[in-house]
């Protein structure tokens, strides 16, 4: 049921919204900012979800006329949208801790919020590993991003908690206001990463270099075999669908129907290493200095030709 882009997207929106109206209740009955403002960090926890659900549906389209590469990107433009949100909450909570700082609003049932941050707390680790696990399965920025959300509310409801236990001890309203004010600025660290990542897929930024290590090796393997080199490859990345393109030089003796045969060969050999490939080889003929090719049975068939 919660399998998938699709499942996890469900299981964020029933989580999200049960701890939205379990925080605004507490909060309202404690008068405890630093819980509002878990309460406001997870309603755009919940927009972001819908922001998600609407990304994965479009990037899942598959190419047309109008769009030749696909809607991949965008999952980059939703996680940009949860990155601006994620900025508002974090400057809506320091707004209000700063202002609110100055009054004398006693606190009351602690116990309360404290309860319902520990509750937070245990499903915001839950949802947040499994959209992680997803994420890394379809390989979705969006889903990413939403993992990141998540991961917030855990270290904020955190703070939260042990902010609401020193106020029970000591009474020290105060300590609930600065603390609002310190998981405002987690939020907008986190919302600066998010952001950071989201613009790489649009301005299309190489695969990591461990990636593209693998596309390297997959090709060296067959140096010998027909290929001889390769140059110019160049990668990119739309949402979870990897482009790459490269020149191969092969002897300008074989056939093109042994050149097709080969890089087919070596687009297989590339997808077995890297999910969701989309793979354009444009082949060169070698410059005819046999005596320097390592392809020994090519230089054996040049010899056989000039014979």
């Amino acid at each position: 049921m919660f399998a998938g882009k699709n499942g996890a997207v469900r299981l964020s929106a029933l989580v999200v919204i049960s701890l939205i109206i379990l925080k605004t209740v507490i909060g309202v009955i404690t008068g405890s900012l630093s819980v509002i403002a878990q309460a406001v960090d997870s309603f755009l926890d919940l927009f972001a979800v819908g922001v998600t659900f609407l990304a994965v549906h479009i990037a899942a389209k598959p190419a047309d006329t109008e769009h030749p590469f696909g809607h991949g990107k965008a999952e980059n433009i939703a996680a940009i949208i949860q990155a601006v949100l994620i900025f508002v909450a974090g400057g809506t909570i320091i707004y209000s801790a700063v202002t609110r700082a100055g009054t004398s609003e006693p606190l009351e049932l602690t116990e309360a919020g404290i309860a319902v941050m520990a509750v937070s707390i245990i499903a915001s680790i839950l949802l947040s590993r499994h959209l992680r696990k997803v994420a890394k399965q379809e390989d979705s920025m969006a889903l990413e991003a939403n993992a990141h959300n998540i991961a917030v509310d855990v270290y904020s409801a955190a703070a939260v908690l042990v902010g609401l236990v020193i106020v029970r001890i000591t009474g020290l309203d105060i300590i609930d206001d600065i603390l609002a004010g310190l998981v405002a600025i987690l939020i907008l660290k986190v919302g600066i990463d998010v952001l950071r990542k989201a613009f790489t897929g649009l301005i299309d930024v190489k695969l990591p270099e461990n990636e593209e290590k693998l596309i390297g090796q997959a090709i060296s393997e067959h140096f010998g075999d027909q290929v001889i080199e390769y140059h110019k490859l160049r990668t990119r990345k739309s949402g979870s669908q990897r482009y790459v393109d490269l020149h191969l030089v092969m002897p300008m003796h074989i056939s093109l129907e042994e050149a097709h045969s080969m890089c087919d060969h070596l687009e297989n050999d590339i997808k077995q290493r890297l999910l969701r490939m989309d793979i354009t080889i444009h082949v060169e003929p070698c410059d005819g200095n046999c005596e320097q090719c390592p392809l020994l049975p090519c230089r054996g068939r040049k010899k056989e030709k000039k014979g």
